[in-house]
């Protein structure tokens, strides 16, 4: 066997090109001119051997930060939270590791249980009727969202809060452009949405109000008052969540959310540099038909035993295309079962407390700052992060904290140049108070420095 892992022998070679008359593989190319044959050599590194290959991969893995080395302050989407150790355990199972989509119901009960599981919980957190089997991740979710609700109101005209992540807002307005829809971005006033904004760009045109709860600058968003102005129209409440904080906060469906989405990364779900996630998609019954992506159904079989099957497909593309409401056909089923395990581990009271324990320890920050001299920039109710104003270049201090292993806050002028010199902070339940006053007095030092050094 010339190559360890393709299992094919030179005599299963053999075989297959006598089965079908020719008698190397070079023949199989005949029909191709020789002039135009590639001869040269690929330009790749020699094949090295295991043990050198590991090391190589080592070495590079080594160039990464990770929180076995440094402690994080950065969120701005993708956030350090704890993960039950059952988790890994449970989604390295063979059976779940390699799983596909569950077609066959007969086969794979384990596998749609999870996802039936995880669909209500999803459901009961978001205070919506039904969720769906997942999503990609946040940023595609909503857009998903969008683009139905254009489509149930058949109106072109969709407003986004500028206080949405502007990840997610990029990604609406690439799903909104090959539809012919138009975004308005609705402008913020001290960290939320200007709801006069909002009521003087509400239309009859609109076909919903995009809005993120908490949302990118950490703040608590109004979904009452959002969901009376766009219901007054006839058009749909959107909200983007971040659902470690629906264990504490109210949840959108019980504030007029029509449809409620987000990342099911905070729970059990490496931050993976940015990704892989898991995109959650809920609503209502009435919108039940229009869901994009797949949903797991309960039912009985012939002899009255639960069962679990994949349920409402019509809307999928591989069936009625044409009348297809999304192009997912696939989800993040060992993701979606990776936060369903994380969520069943914590139990109701468990994710309570850790929501808890990020608006003490955010609010203990914002205090220790504020001690420290530093003006925290918006000051209502607010989750998992804060806006300080830094006096200095965020990136230059990030440089600084990092070589004394903090991962220093997001820089939001890198989204917004108002907000230059301004770091969005995150604290989870993950940082100790020594963290966070090492995180204070390090950002402390680093700017009496650089300021003496401009001064």
């Amino acid at each position: 066997m010339k190559h360890r892992y393709l299992p094919m022998t030179e005599q299963d070679q053999k075989e297959m090109l006598d089965v079908i008359g020719v008698s190397s593989v070079d023949e199989l190319f005949a029909d191709i001119p020789e002039k135009v044959r590639f001869k040269g050599e690929y330009n790749i590194k020699p094949a090295k051997s295991e043990t050198a290959l590991l090391k190589e991969l080592s070495a590079l893995a080594k160039k990464n930060a990770s929180h076995d080395e440094y402690t994080s302050f950065l969120g701005a989407g993708v956030y350090d939270h704890y993960k039950p150790v059952i988790v890994d355990h449970v989604i390295s199972r063979s059976e779940f590791y390699t799983a596909y989509t569950p077609y066959q119901p007969e086969i794979s009960q384990g596998e749609l249980q999870a996802i039936f599981e995880f669909q209500t919980m999803i459901a009961e957190l978001t205070g919506m009727d039904l969720a769906n089997s997942s999503m990609y991740d946040g940023g595609t979710a909503l857009a998903e969202a969008g683009m139905l609700a254009a489509a149930h109101t058949r109106r072109k005209k969709i407003l986004v809060s500028d206080t949405v992540n502007p990840i997610s807002k990029d990604v609406v307005t690439t799903y909104a452009y090959g539809q012919s829809i138009e975004v308005v971005t609705v402008p913020a006033k001290d960290g939320v949405t200007d709801m006069e904004a909002l009521e003087s760009l509400i239309d009859d045109q609109t076909a919903a109000v995009l809005v993120q709860y908490p949302n990118f600058y950490g703040q608590v968003e109004d979904l009452g008052k959002v969901s009376e102005l766009i219901h007054a129209v006839k058009g749909l409440s959107v909200v983007s969540s971040n659902p470690l904080s629906l264990a504490i906060l109210t949840p959108p469906g019980k504030l007029g959310a029509d449809i409620t989405v987000g990342d099911a990364q905070p729970f059990g779900i490496s931050e993976a540099f940015g990704g892989p996630h898991c995109g959650f998609f809920a609503t209502t019954t009435k919108l039940m038909r229009k869901v994009p992506g797949r949903l797991v159904g309960e039912t009985v079989d012939l002899e009255g035993r639960r069962g679990y099957v994949l349920t409402l497909q019509a809307r999928e593309q591989h069936i009625r295309r044409e009348k297809a409401t999304s192009n997912i056909c696939s989800n993040q089923a060992l993701n979606a079962l990776a936060a369903s395990v994380a969520m069943t581990a914590l139990g109701k009271k468990g994710m309570q407390e850790m929501a808890k324990q990020n608006i003490l320890k955010t609010h203990y920050a914002k205090e220790a700052f504020e001690k420290a001299g530093f003006d925290v920039t918006f000051k209502g109710a607010h989750f998992n992060e804060i806006v300080v104003n830094t006096k200095v270049d965020v990136t230059e201090l990030n440089k600084a904290l990092f070589e004394k292993h903090i991962i220093g806050g997001f820089d939001l002028k890198r989204v917004n140049e108002n907000l230059a010199k301004h770091s969005l902070i995150c604290v989870t339940e993950q940082r100790s108070k020594e963290e966070i006053d090492e995180l204070v007095a390090e950002t402390s030092a680093v700017v009496a420095e650089m300021e003496a050094q401009h001064a």
